[in-house]
C-alpha cells in the first residue's frame, strides 16, 4: 500500500483572466509586396489578412509576455505572488537556455514560481492550457499563468511567396486557477511526425556552427538568410481541413456537448478559409461567433488563441461565461483542441 498522501487540488479549473499584447507597428499588405510578386486581392483571398503587427527592438518576447500577462492577472483579480507555475509556448525565443519563463516571471514579481517553456508550435497554447488544469487539479499550483508569444517577424522570409504575408507577432496569456465546476473539457491532442517536413524550419541552427555556407539559402543580395519558417501550403490546408475537424468534433464529444450547445468557436488564426471550412464541416449554427482576428493579426502561432479570445472579450463578441470550442494545429504536426468556458 502506497504511503504517499493524496493530492489535495481543486476539483476543477477554469481560465479566471486573459490578456493580450500586439505591438505598436501596423503592417499592411503593401508594406510584404515590396518583395514578393503577389498582389492586396491575392493575400486577401488566400488567407484573408489585411495587416499584421510587428514588434519593435523593445518589443521582445520577455517584454511582449511580460505585458499580456499583466492585463490577465488583473482580469483575473489575481497577484502575481499567487502564481505558482508560469508556462510560456514559443518558437521564437532563440536562446536555448535558460527558459524565457524564468525571466517573466521574475519580471511580474511571482514568488519563485516554478517556470518553464515548452515547444508545441501553434498548439502550444492548447498544451499550456492542459497541463495548467492538470497542476491546479492536482494541486502543485494554485493559479498558473500559460502564455502564448511569439515573433514570428524574425523567423519570417520576406522573399518567400508563400509564407512572407502570413506571420504576425504578439502575446496572449491566461490566468487557470481552482473552479467548483468544470469549465475546461478534456483535451483531445496529439501529433503526426510523419508530416513533419510539411512546416519546419529552412536551417538548423548548427549549420552556422559548422562554418559551410555553401549550401545555405542566399537572399536576393547575395547574403546568406536567416533561418524562416516554411511550409507546403496546399498540404498543411488539406490537414488542417479535413483532420482538424474531426478533432474538433472528438471535443465536443468529450466535453459532453453539441456543435449547438457552443457560444464561440476559436480556433488558431491560420487562414481564413481554414477557419470557415472548419465551421461548414462542424455545421456550426449561425448563433456561435467565430474568432477570425487574423484579419488584422496575421498568424501569431502560439499567441493567436489567447489574441483571439481577448479581443472578443474586449469587443463584447463574446462574453464571460460563454461556452468556447478552442483548437490549435501546427508544426510538428501537432494539435490540441478543447471545450472551455469564457473568463
Amino acid at each position: 500500500m502506497s504511503k504517499i498522501k493524496p493530492s489535495k487540488g481543486a476539483p476543477y479549473a477554469r481560465i479566471l483572466g486573459v490578456g493580450g499584447y500586439r505591438p505598436t507597428r501596423v503592417v499592411p499588405n503593401e508594406v510584404i509586396l515590396e518583395k514578393i510578386d503577389s498582389s492586396d486581392e491575392w493575400i486577401r483571398s488566400r488567407s484573408g489578412i489585411e495587416t499584421r503587427h510587428w514588434a519593435g527592438p523593445e518589443e521582445t518576447v520577455a517584454a511582449m509576455s511580460v505585458e499580456a500577462s499583466g492585463k490577465a492577472l488583473a482580469d483575473a483579480g489575481v497577484d502575481a505572488s499567487q502564481i505558482g507555475a508560469v508556462v510560456v509556448s514559443t518558437v521564437s525565443h532563440f536562446s536555448q537556455t535558460p527558459a524565457i519563463a524564468t525571466e517573466i516571471a521574475d519580471r511580474l514579481g511571482t514568488d519563485k514560481a516554478a517556470a518553464f517553456d515548452i515547444s508545441a508550435g501553434c498548439a502550444g497554447f492548447g498544451y499550456g492550457l492542459t497541463l495548467a488544469k492538470g497542476m491546479v487539479v492536482e494541486g502543485s499550483a494554485e493559479y498558473v499563468l500559460v502564455i502564448g508569444v511569439e515573433r514570428l517577424s524574425d523567423l519570417t522570409d520576406l522573399e518567400d511567396r508563400a509564407t512572407a504575408f502570413l506571420f504576425g507577432d504578439g502575446a496572449g496569456a491566461v490566468v487557470v486557477g481552482p473552479s467548483k465546476e468544470p469549465a475546461i473539457g478534456p483535451t483531445v491532442w496529439g501529433s503526426e511526425g510523419d508530416k513533419a517536413e510539411t512546416i519546419k524550419q529552412t536551417v538548423p541552427w548548427d549549420r552556422f556552427r559548422i562554418g559551410d555556407v555553401s549550401e545555405l539559402p542566399l537572399d536576393s543580395e547575395g547574403n546568406v538568410k536567416f533561418p524562416a519558417i516554411t511550409q507546403e501550403g496546399q498540404a498543411v490546408f488539406r490537414w488542417a481541413v479535413f483532420e482538424m475537424a474531426k478533432v474538433a468534433q472528438q471535443a465536443l464529444d468529450a466535453a459532453g456537448i453539441s456543435p449547438d450547445d457552443l457560444d464561440v468557436f476559436i480556433p488558431h488564426q491560420a487562414n481564413v478559409r481554414i477557419i470557415d471550412s472548419m465551421v461548414k464541416t462542424l455545421k456550426l449554427p449561425d448563433h456561435v461567433t467565430v474568432a477570425r482576428d487574423i484579419r488584422t493579426t496575421g498568424n501569431t502561432s502560439a499567441a493567436s488563441i489567447p489574441l483571439a479570445m481577448e479581443r472578443l472579450l474586449a469587443t463584447g463578441d463574446a462574453k464571460s461565461g460563454d461556452t468556447a470550442l478552442v483548437i490549435g494545429f501546427g508544426a510538428g504536426l501537432v494539435y490540441a483542441a478543447t471545450v472551455v468556458t469564457l473568463p
